[in-house]
């Protein structure tokens, strides 16, 4: 009998909770929408980059270049696709509710997390280049992917790379 009422709360309390999650992605998505284009990079309302994918899958630049730059850097702590791993948390669930300059600066300057007998440490990324002159880059992926706007594994289509970006990351690079 025990069983069935768990069972019973855990169906209401999932009838009770979808539409909030919902209501949640939808807002995420609209909120993420590309709202202005420089050079082939895209901005939301606020001014945040943010991605742009075509109906047929065809990706933005700089969500492939963040899929690729993730995948060199960060996955092997954070799993692929950002879906986390026993060792890091799951930056599809932490970019739903962090913002872009704390995600910078956590990239950039590392963090640490001490708390019930565990720690996690994020290092800084502030130096090394193939990481901070692609942030943008990991920031719009990683966005993609929390709002479900990207699937998981190599996007199928991209855009092709734009002059300002190939200026960017050569001003970066040093090249």
């Amino acid at each position: 009998m025990k069983f069935g009422k768990a069972l019973l709360l855990l169906t209401l309390s999932g009838a009770v909770f979808a539409p909030t999650q919902i209501t949640f992605a939808q807002d995420s998505i609209e909120k993420a929408k590309a709202v202005r284009d420089e050079d082939g990079k895209y901005y939301d309302a606020d001014g945040n980059p943010t991605f742009n994918i075509q109906p047929d899958g065809t990706v933005d630049w700089y969500t492939f270049s963040g899929y690729r730059r993730y995948h060199s850097d960060c996955h092997v702590c954070h799993g692929p696709d950002g879906v986390g791993s026993s060792y890091a948390p799951a930056l599809v669930d932490s970019l739903k509710t962090m913002d872009y300059g704390t995600f910078l600066s956590i990239v950039a300057e590392g963090r640490k997390n001490v708390g019930g007998g565990k720690e996690n440490v994020m290092p800084a990324f502030g130096d090394n280049k193939n990481v901070y002159c692609y942030m943008d880059d990991l920031y719009i992926y990683l966005r993609a992917r929390a709002v479900g706007a990207a699937p998981r594994g190599r996007p199928p289509k991209k855009e092709d790379k734009s002059q300002a970006a190939k200026e960017q990351e050569k001003s970066c690079m040093g090249g």
